[in-house]
C-alpha cells in the first residue's frame, strides 16, 4: 500500500501538469481561433472557406495540445507522431482525388475566379453558378439542368467567365450576295441594332465587310451589351435580320452545285 501511495504521490504532479496543459491549451486555442475567425470574416473570403479553415485549425490546435499534454505524463510522443503521420499519409493516398478537389476548392474560394451567380462556359457547358462547395461546384445550365463539377477540373482547365466584366460583345456574321448593295445592307443592320434598347451605345455598334467568300460577301457585326442581355440581343438579331433582308430583297446566298450535261 505504501508503494501504491508513493506511486500516486509521484504521479500526481504529472497528472496536474497534464490537466493544466489541456485546460490552458484549449483556452489559448479557442482565443486564437476566435481571433483568426474575426479577421477572416472581415475579408471578402467566402463563408464556406472560413468555416472550413476554422475546422482545420481547431483540429490542428487540439492535436498539438493533446500531444503536449501526453508528453507531460511520459508518453512517447515521437512514436505517436510517427503513427499519426503514417495514418495521414495512408489516408492521403486513398483520398488523392478528394484532396485534389479540396485544394482546388480552396483556390476557387480564396482567389475568386468566379463566384455564385456568374455565368460560365466550360467543356461545352454554359450556365450560372449556383453554389461553390469545398469539393465541387454546381452549375445551373441555360437549358435548365443541374451539373455538379469537381473543383479540380475547374482549376486545371480553361473556364470562361461571361459575367465578371461589366459588358460583353456580341459577334455576328452574315453573308450577302455580290449583287446586293453593301451600303444598304449595313444601313439596315444598324437600323435594326438601334431599335433594341439593350444595345450599349458606348462603344458604338460596328458593321463591317469581312471576307470575300466564294458564294458571297461576309458582313461582320459587333454589338456591346450588358452580360445578362447577351442572349436576348443575340436571338433578337438572328430572328430579325432574316425578316429585314427578306423585306428589302437582300439575298442570303447558300452553297450549291450546278451540274451541266454534255448532251
Amino acid at each position: 500500500m505504501e508503494k501504491i501511495y508513493q506511486s500516486i504521490v509521484d504521479f500526481l504532479p504529472h497528472l496536474l501538469s497534464f490537466i493544466a496543459v489541456i485546460v490552458i491549451g484549449v483556452v489559448i486555442s479557442k482565443i486564437i481561433i476566435r481571433l483568426i475567425k474575426n479577421i477572416l470574416q472581415k475579408t471578402s473570403i467566402d463563408l464556406t472557406a472560413v468555416t472550413f479553415v476554422m475546422s482545420l485549425l481547431k483540429v490542428l490546435f487540439y492535436l498539438i495540445v493533446a500531444i503536449t499534454a501526453l508528453a507531460t505524463i511520459g508518453v512517447n510522443v515521437a512514436s505517436l507522431i510517427t503513427a499519426v503521420g503514417a495514418a495521414a499519409l495512408t489516408a492521403g493516398l486513398a483520398l488523392q482525388d478528394s484532396l485534389s478537389n479540396l485544394a482546388s476548392g480552396m483556390i476557387i474560394l480564396f482567389n475568386k475566379p468566379f463566384v455564385a451567380g456568374d455565368i460560365l462556359e466550360f467543356e461545352g457547358l454554359k450556365g450560372r453558378v449556383t453554389s461553390i462547395k469545398i469539393f465541387f461546384t454546381t452549375i445551373h445550365t441555360l437549358d435548365n439542368k443541374i451539373v455538379t463539377i469537381p473543383n479540380s477540373r475547374l482549376t486545371t482547365n480553361n473556364v470562361v467567365n461571361c459575367t465578371m466584366v461589366d459588358r460583353r460583345r456580341v459577334d455576328l456574321t452574315y453573308t450577302v450576295s455580290y449583287d446586293d448593295d453593301i451600303s444598304k445592307v449595313k444601313s439596315l443592320l444598324l437600323e435594326l441594332i438601334f431599335k433594341n434598347d439593350k444595345v450599349i451605345r458606348d462603344p458604338m455598334p460596328e458593321v463591317h465587310v469581312g471576307q470575300h467568300l466564294e458564294s458571297g460577301i461576309e458582313i461582320v457585326v459587333m454589338i456591346w451589351v450588358n452580360p445578362d442581355d447577351y442572349y436576348d440581343v443575340y436571338y433578337y438579331m438572328q430572328e430579325n435580320v432574316i425578316t429585314e433582308f427578306a423585306k428589302n430583297n437582300i439575298t442570303i446566298p447558300y452553297p450549291h452545285v450546278v451540274i451541266k450535261s454534255d448532251k
